[in-house]
């Protein structure tokens, strides 16, 4: 009995190339992990960043530093990459308090001091509405992934470098 590759191939060829094209697509940046925001939310690469050190790891935040952008914060994220984070600057040396409502990822939060001085670590469940509040007053508060801080040795009384200006 004669077999004949061609007729396989034939039906194989599309399925290939849509294969490809769905593995260019998920291989591409941007595409793969698209954000699913609300209208009028601030996409997350449109945030200014600044580069952060604990000690010796490098963190990239993004600055929330005007009130729109401190109320968005890590609202509607799905991830955080693993030293990517969330700087949040006030204008007054008060207690900042945070939720988590509509915030799809569990985040840890350091209170600091102008000088970068953390005060206070808080560990924050995704979607809650319980309130996170310093027991000191500060002007900054960085959010990482929940247990980041914890899992680097940042404690209380360690200094965050490279902050921006207070307004």
């Amino acid at each position: 009995m004669r077999f004949s590759l061609r007729p396989l191939l034939a039906l194989a060829m599309p399925l290939a190339a849509a294969a490809v094209l769905t593995l260019t697509t998920l291989a591409t940046p941007g595409v793969a992990h698209a954000q699913q925001l609300p209208p009028g939310a601030k996409q997350p690469s449109a945030f200014p960043h600044a580069k952060l050190t604990a000690g010796m790891y490098a963190i990239d935040a993004a600055v929330a530093a005007n009130d729109a952008d401190r109320e968005q914060g890590l609202m509607y994220r799905s991830q955080l990459g693993p030293n990517e984070g969330m700087l949040f600057v006030f204008g007054e040396n008060a207690v900042h308090c945070f939720w988590m409502k509509n915030t799809l990822i569990p985040l840890s939060i350091a209170f600091m001091r102008a000088d970068g001085t953390i005060t206070d670590i808080d560990e924050m469940q995704a979607e809650t509405t319980n309130n996170h509040c310093p027991r000191n007053n500060g002007v900054f508060a960085l959010e990482m992934s929940k247990g980041w801080f914890a899992s680097k040795g940042i404690k209380p009384g360690m200094q965050i470098q490279g902050l921006p200006p207070q307004q």
